[in-house]
């Protein structure tokens, strides 16, 4: 598409043994938060490394914006921040002596931005870089990226070391700097926070890309399911024969429609007493481990 910020075709870097990534295919929008969703040993790093520059791939290609990241790596990285999987700070005492560093190098003069993620995020940048925490060291390389105001944001498991609240406020950070129209592409294997911030995501499992979904066209797909709670099992049995698709047990109906069938489906519920109804929506957790257990099915055949 001619809007695609990153575009990786037929991305190919064979390790051995069957690690590595194979004919791996994706085009990230402009403006939009596009998950990466696998276990560990996926390939979720190796991409991103093709994607910075650090490796060359064995086939296929990987642009940003329409530069070779491998051949023009200082160019790419103009408009590119990057929180690394794997944290490793220069030997400097301090965090605060890393951010001068890094602002320097970025050219940044006017720190009050940088300021702002120190405090939403909690950071002492005066604490010793090197015996700092985990999650200490996470909220350092999240600073240091997101200073830099680019455009683009690649990110490699971003949350690691972070507890549930701090979570929920890098999210909130990333909603922030979508809605400045920052294209941006984050790896995990934590499906509420793919869930939560992203547009699209592709599955990536063994290498491989077996599925790319619109998130919003996956929560509300053209089938809608409902659980209905009825006063007695005689209206739940009503209902169900009012209706098509519609299961009971005990006093609980669970039934499916289109959307153009919704309000009928309403509708048949007239003159019954209802104690409490809910719509499920689809859990990205499922539909990854059936997508797994698909493609596991598909190999052995």
């Amino acid at each position: 598409m001619s809007d695609s910020v990153i575009s990786v075709e037929k991305l190919t870097k064979d390790y051995g043994n069957g690690r590595g990534i194979f004919d791996v295919s994706l085009d990230i929008h402009e403006g939009e938060v596009f998950g990466y969703l696998g276990t560990n040993g996926s390939g979720k790093t190796t991409t991103i490394r093709h994607m910075m520059g650090f490796l060359k791939a064995d086939s296929g290609k990987v642009t940003v914006n329409g530069l070779n990241p491998w051949e023009n790596a200082p160019d790419v990285m103009k408009s590119v921040s990057y929180i690394p999987g794997e944290i490793a700070f220069p030997d400097l005492k301090t965090g605060t002596d890393f951010l001068k560093v890094q602002a320097q190098f970025l050219g940044i003069r006017d720190f009050s931005y940088m300021n702002h993620l120190i405090d939403i995020l909690g950071l002492d940048p005066s604490a010793n870089l090197k015996r700092m925490s985990k999650g200490m060291k996470q909220k350092t390389a999240i600073v240091a990226a997101l200073m830099g105001d680019k455009n683009i944001l690649i990110l490699d498991e971003p949350t690691t070391g972070l507890d549930p609240l701090m979570r929920e406020t890098f999210l909130e950070l990333i909603r922030e700097e979508k809605s400045k129209g920052r294209t941006i592409f984050m790896s995990s294997h934590i499906f509420e926070e793919i869930e939560d911030v992203c547009d699209r995501v592709a599955i990536i499992n063994g290498g491989k890309i077996p599925s790319v979904l619109n998130l919003s066209e996956f929560r509300h797909g053209s089938v809608r399911t409902f659980n209905v709670e009825f006063s007695d099992c005689r209206s739940a049995d009503i209902f169900c024969k009012r209706i098509s698709g519609g299961t009971a047990e005990d006093k609980t109906v669970k039934f499916e429609a289109v959307a153009k069938d919704v309000d009928a489906a309403f509708k048949a519920m007239d003159g019954l007493e209802i104690v409490s109804m809910s719509e499920t929506h689809p859990d990205l957790h499922e539909y990854f481990m059936k997508t797994l257990q698909s493609n596991k099915l598909k190999e052995a055949q």
